[in-house]
This record gives structure tokens, sequence and C-alpha cells, in this order.
């Protein structure tokens, strides 16, 4: 009967969903050949140029600088007064995963299970989610979606925020998810003696390492005659040879040196640690270790009620100075087009504007795999560029344009539809409208 109901309420909500769209014209991407003009463009890695031209051709950033030709057949944008930016890259959400947070059969982020590493996220991304346009208009055009749930949730997966299909919206990255086992659980964890809590922890980590024991194994036996298939151990193997990374999520400070300890103690190479909420209590222990962190989300509050208030604002900006690569996350799915918010947050308590826009930028792209594509302006890269009235960072400003694998992106969304809708309701009711004093009769 529950899930009746549910989808019950979710046969209403879609027809709302497309409200006001009846007798709009349908806006879709384009490609063609672009010359962006006039504007200041924050390559990320190599300065800003002032009055600068961008060209992008074939999906791809053909040209950029200062001097640049414009060919005949491009078409031009002047962008005179405006700002470009390479798009922004949100390092863990739930986007194509998720629609409503309350209806259950609009999820599809976990699965049953403590071990379950080979469910792949990309596979249950809807490419028609309602978040996507909010999200991408905002200027973010990359996410890492992420499975949630047991110690190893599944495999995650960078997809570019436009496509029809999964596989067209794939950013060409994938790393499997663990949740470190914890010693500063929830309540009913606390309420447990000190003797319990210890022996639940052991209990934990016993199972975690039998699953990579059991993927050690396989990886020296990979391929040999009558060896049993084991999904789930065998999709932990690339990371066991160094072929994948290993996403790590790590918060109280315990924990985070418990998962810098275990990984020395592995071996494993690729690995990154996700986010360490308490990391600014031992930056220079995560900095020592050399694994890169995605801290977030950054407007959330103390994880102690001790701290301060900012603790949560100050985290990137304190391990980003102790020398620990930084990326940054919403952990959202609804309100991913805050990601620039989170990062202006980290900018002005320590981090600066510079690092908080490489924490959504190109550190976020090394650190998930896709710096060779995306996360800066460069010539080569992907064309996943947005231009703006100004700062990102800042509420006041507006995207104007949107630019992802190339295709020049519509600028809107359901909401931005709702907002017209109701900004100018013609006909509108008016006070002496007949039909209201009939209603009142």
């Amino acid at each position: 009967m529950k899930r009746i109901f549910q989808i019950l309420i979710v046969a209403l909500i879609v027809p709302l969903l497309s409200f006001g769209q009846e007798d709009d014209q349908v806006m879709k991407a384009r490609a063609g050949k672009f010359a962006l003009t006039n504007a200041k463009i924050y390559t990320v890695t190599n300065g800003i140029i002032e009055n600068g031209t961008l060209i992008i051709n074939n999906g791809i950033i053909e040209a950029v600088g200062a001097n640049v030709t414009i060919p005949d057949d491009a078409e031009v944008i002047d962008c005179k007064g405006k700002e470009i930016y390479p798009g922004m890259i949100d390092s863990g959400t739930k986007v194509g995963l998720q629609e409503i947070e309350s209806i259950d059969v609009s999820q599809d982020y976990s699965e049953s299970g403590a071990l379950t590493p080979q469910m792949q996220a990309l596979t249950a991304v809807n490419p028609n989610s309602a978040v996507i346009p909010v999200t991408r208009v905002s200027g973010v055009t990359t996410v890492w979606t992420t499975p949630s749930g047991g110690f190893l949730p599944g495999t995650a997966a960078a997809i570019n925020l436009f496509g029809y299909t999964p596989d067209q919206m794939f950013a060409g990255a994938k790393g499997i998810i663990m949740n470190f086992p914890s010693t500063a659980g929830g309540g009913r964890f606390r309420r447990r003696s000190p003797e319990e809590q210890a022996k639940a922890t052991e209990r934990a980590l016993k199972t975690v390492n039998d699953a990579w024991d059991k993927a050690e194994l396989y990886a020296k036996i990979e391929g040999a005659n009558d060896v049993r298939n084991y999904p789930e151990i065998e999709a932990l193997v690339p990371v066991v040879k160094g072929e994948m990374q290993l996403f790590i999520e790590a918060n109280a400070a315990k924990d985070i040196l418990a998962a810098i300890d275990w990984v020395k103690t592995r071996g494993y190479k690729k690995v990154v640690l996700t986010g360490v909420s308490e990391g600014w209590r031992v930056a220079e222990e995560i900095a020592k270790s050399k694994i890169p962190v995605i801290a977030g989300p950054v407007q959330a509050i103390p994880t102690r009620g001790s701290d301060r208030y900012d603790a949560a604002y100050a985290n990137p900006g304190i391990m980003s100075a102790a020398g620990v690569k930084v990326a940054l996350r919403t952990g959202d799915t609804e309100n991913v087009r805050n990601l620039p918010y989170h990062a202006g947050f980290a900018a002005s308590y320590g981090m600066g504007r510079e690092e908080a826009l490489k924490a959504i930028t190109i550190n976020a792209a090394e650190i998930l795999g896709v710096s060779n594509s995306i996360g800066s302006i460069e010539v080569g890269k992907k064309a996943n560029v947005f231009v703006s009235t100004g700062d990102p960072f800042e509420t006041a400003s507006k995207i104007t344009d949107l630019f992802i694998d190339g295709y020049k992106v519509p600028m809107t969304s359901q909401q931005i539809r709702l907002y017209d809708e109701f900004l100018d309701r013609t006909p509108g009711v008016k006070k002496n409208d007949p039909a209201i004093k009939i209603i009142k009769k």
C-alpha cells in the first residue's frame, strides 16, 4: 500500500514539473563553432586574460587568448563586461541517482548489503532528471555522482550534465566508494560502553579487511583456471592494481588518522579522503600522507558543540594552507546549484578566492582523474565553460551562457520556467473579474 501511495504521489508531481510549458517552444542545445569575445577569461591554470577571445569548435577549446583570429564561420557572442570560467565541478553528489528525497521510488543510490562495490552509479543515472538543468544553469557542468549505504556501497562516476544517455554523460572517471568504519558513530553508537564501541569498530574493520584481503588474493590468481566469479570482490581488483581510485569517507579526526594508517598498511596508491569534516584538526598529518581530499559540505554546522561556529567554513582553507590538495563538494542533490556559494564561504574563511576556484575546477578535475579534458580553459580541452556577469561566488552574478562538451546549452530549468510563469501571470486574475463574482455567489 505504501509503494502504491508513493507511485501516486510521483504521478501527481510529474505534471507539476512541466507546469507552464504547454505553449513553450522546446529549447534544445546546439553544436557549432562559437567565438566568445571581449571577455575577462579566468583560465585557472594560465592566469587571467583581459579582453580575451575563446573559440569553441567540434566540442573543444580551439583557441584562447587576447589576440585570437575569429573564424569567418563562427557564431560571435559578445561578452563585453562579462567573465568566462571553466565549468564548475561538484566532487560529491547524488545528481541523477535521486529525484525527490522523501519518495523512495525516485531514489536509486543504494543497494541492500554492506559490500556492493560492483554496483555502478553510471548505470543508474537518469539523464532526464529535473535536477540536472537546475544545477547546470548555475555554472556546474560536471558532478561526481556517488552511491551510498554500507562499507563499500558501489562505484561512483564523473558525469557531465548534458546528454540523453548515461554513456553520453560519462566524463571519463570512476572510483570505488568506501565508508571507513567509524569510532564516532551516531547517538545509539555513543550510548554503548567503550568496550562495546571498540568491539563494534573491530567487527566492522574485520568485514572491510576481509573483503580487501580477498581482492588482493583475487588479483594474484586472476585468469587462473577454475577461479570462481565474485563480482563484489572483482570490482575491488582495479584499486589493488593501482588502476582505479579509492574514495574513503572519514569525518572524525580519529577516523581520518585511522584511515591514513589503513591506507599506508595496505599500500594502495590511488586514494582520496572524502568528507573530512574534522580535517582541520589533523591537517598536518593529512599533508604528510600526501593524500588529496574532497571536503564538504562547507555550508554546515560544526561537528562538535564546543567548536567555533565557522569550523566547517574554515576547514578547507586550513587544510589547503597545510599543503593538502583540496576539492569541494556539496554532498547534495537538489541544491548542487549552491556549489559556488560553498566555495565562496571557503574563500572568505581562509582559503582565498584563487584556491577556492581551483577547488571546484582544476583541483577537482585532478583528484577525480579527468584533468586531461576538463577543469581549466586550455586549448584541446572539452569546452565546458560558462559566461557570467561577475564573480560566480557572488549571488548577484548571473550566468548568461553555458557550454557543455561544446554544446550551447539553453539557460532554462524547471525553476526558471516556474519563475517566469508566475512573474507575468498573463492573462492573470483581476479583482473585478466576473468569474470571481460568480464564485462568490
